[in-house]
């Protein structure tokens, strides 16, 4: 019965809010519902605003993500590049580059629709490219016989080995483009579902925030399982059997390729302010950002703010970052083990990641206190919903042939799930460590934004405030090259694991 999860959740829900009446912290189904009733017109018109703002973000995000993916697997020379400018540009802080975009596109829907597009692009990309190259080795043999070059690989072989990561790209990015388009909203938008939030949260409504939270989920929850429904119309074919040799080690020079990234980076950084003719008072390039760390005479006060704040960020950052991850595969294999199991877990998965961070951060710190309990639970839901879905699909890439015949031994679920679908799975976990490093940033900082009041969000939030934008571009750098780092370290680990387990992955 997988109805049957559901309702006990709605059940114990009702009973809770009834229990915790006089603490102004949880709201009831029948209590949100009223809610809605009541204030339907206004509700419906911030949804359409702000579903608006996402779809249109989502479609530029996403065949963003495609036209990036397409470069980097024809003209592999430019796979290092297309992924480090991807990376970095993605590493941006929203809480940062909302203020930022609302300077620089003034009133309107722009901030929000590139918001959105920056959280959706890099979830598709990454998946993406693990697809284009999860081919077997003679299908590529077999193009190349024929006379036939990229282009036709790309278009007949490796398009639709990755159709099944699109999907599963495309399914994270559902609920990101809405978290997108509602951060773009609190920088100073006029209406939509960021603005009722903002309300909500200043007034202690908890009835409206906690439907603010349950539309948003309701709408996350519908794009998931739209394109689950659209993909499973055109994805009828098993898995095929990859069985790569080790590749040649074909990568450039890695220096010299950070280099050029750097180098890119700062003409793009220097020339885009140029460009667009922002205020030197608010735009800040690279000179004055270094002037700011090392040369003022304030830069010693302006280093150790930056690493205050980054200290108790770090805190919380690595412990949610880790439980996500694991929570995520765990639960992913514990599906594939347990098939019954997935009628009840799938929907909470999926409602308890697609309800935005924005709603669910001042309620959870509410029940958890400001503490490293909340803001650890809050970055581990981020990164856990990425990392099931992908895990998700990369247990159903395991070759059902490979199956048969484990099974025609009689070897148990167990031993078919560790010997046959975790290696198959590997790809796409790591694919989901790489990008949820920046989304665990995004977590953690949008919660000291909203709730905490502590670490390198709310410095950001403050010196936006204070108009402090050489702390605010400090900052975000920083923040950049953090991320960066991290995601470096993952794609270490990552090489490594896959040399064994995956090795046309290294290709």
């Amino acid at each position: 019965m997988p109805w049957l999860g559901p309702i006990i959740a709605v059940l114990v829900w009702e009973g809770l809010a009834h229990v915790l009446a006089d603490t102004f912290v949880l709201a009831g189904p029948t209590a949100i519902l009223g809610y809605l009733y009541d204030n339907a017109g206004l509700i419906s018109r911030a949804l359409a605003e702000t579903l608006g703002n996402a779809v249109a973000g989502f479609i530029i995000g996403n065949l963003a993500a495609v036209l990036l993916a397409v470069i980097a697997t024809v003209w592999p020379r430019s796979d290092a590049m297309v992924r480090g400018l991807a990376l970095v540009v993605f590493c941006l802080p929203l809480v940062a580059t909302g203020p930022i975009l609302r300077v620089a596109f003034g009133p309107g829907d722009g901030p929000q629709i590139v918001l959105a597009a920056l959280a959706v692009y890099y979830t598709t990309l990454i998946p993406l490219l693990v697809g284009l190259r999860a081919v077997p080795a003679g299908w590529l043999d077999l193009v190349r016989s024929y006379g036939r070059g990229g282009w036709a690989t790309l278009v007949h072989v490796r398009a639709m080995a990755a159709l099944p990561y699109f999907v599963a790209g495309l399914q994270i990015a559902a609920p990101a483009a809405f978290l997108g388009a509602m951060v773009g909203e609190f920088t100073g938008a006029e209406r939509g579902m960021g603005v009722l939030t903002i309300r909500a949260m200043r007034d202690m409504n908890v009835e409206m925030t906690w439907a603010l939270a349950v539309v948003a989920t309701a709408v996350a929850v519908a794009g998931f399982w739209a394109i689950g429904w659209i993909a499973r119309q055109f994805m009828q074919g098993e898995p095929p059997v990859i069985l790569s040799p080790p590749q040649a080690d074909k990568r450039g020079n890695a220096f010299l390729t950070l280099l050029g990234i750097v180098a890119v980076l700062l003409l793009i950084w220097w020339g885009g302010l140029k460009v667009l003719g922002i205020s030197p008072f608010f735009a800040k390039g690279p000179v004055e950002v270094f002037d700011a760390l090392f040369l003022a005479p304030d830069a010693p006060l302006v280093r150790a703010t930056l690493g205050t704040s980054l200290a108790e960020t770090a805190v919380f950052l690595f412990p949610g970052y880790v439980a996500g991850l694991g929570a995520g595969a765990l639960l992913a294999m514990l599906i594939v083990l347990v098939p019954r199991a997935a009628g009840t877990a799938m929907p909470l998965a999926i409602a308890l990641r697609s309800v935005p961070i924005i709603t669910t951060a001042p309620l959870v710190v509410l029940v958890t206190g400001r503490g490293a309990v909340g803001t650890i639970t809050l970055v581990a839901i981020m990164v856990f919903f990425p990392t099931f879905v992908a895990c998700l699909h990369g247990l159903r890439q395991a070759p059902g042939r490979v199956i048969d015949v484990m099974r025609s031994y009689a070897a148990r679920p167990l031993t078919v799930l560790t010997r046959v679908q975790v290696p198959a799975m590997l790809p796409a976990f790591f694919a989901a460590a790489r990008m949820n490093v920046p989304a665990s940033v995004l977590a953690v900082t949008v919660v000291e934004w909203l709730a905490t009041g502590n670490g390198i969000g709310s410095l950001m939030a403050l010196s936006a405030s204070q108009s402090d934008y050489d702390m605010l571009w400090s900052a975000v750098v920083l923040v950049a090259i953090l991320s960066a780092l991290g995601y470096a370290g993952v794609g270490w680990l990552e090489r490594r694991v896959l040399a064994t387990y995956a090795p046309e992955q290294l290709q």
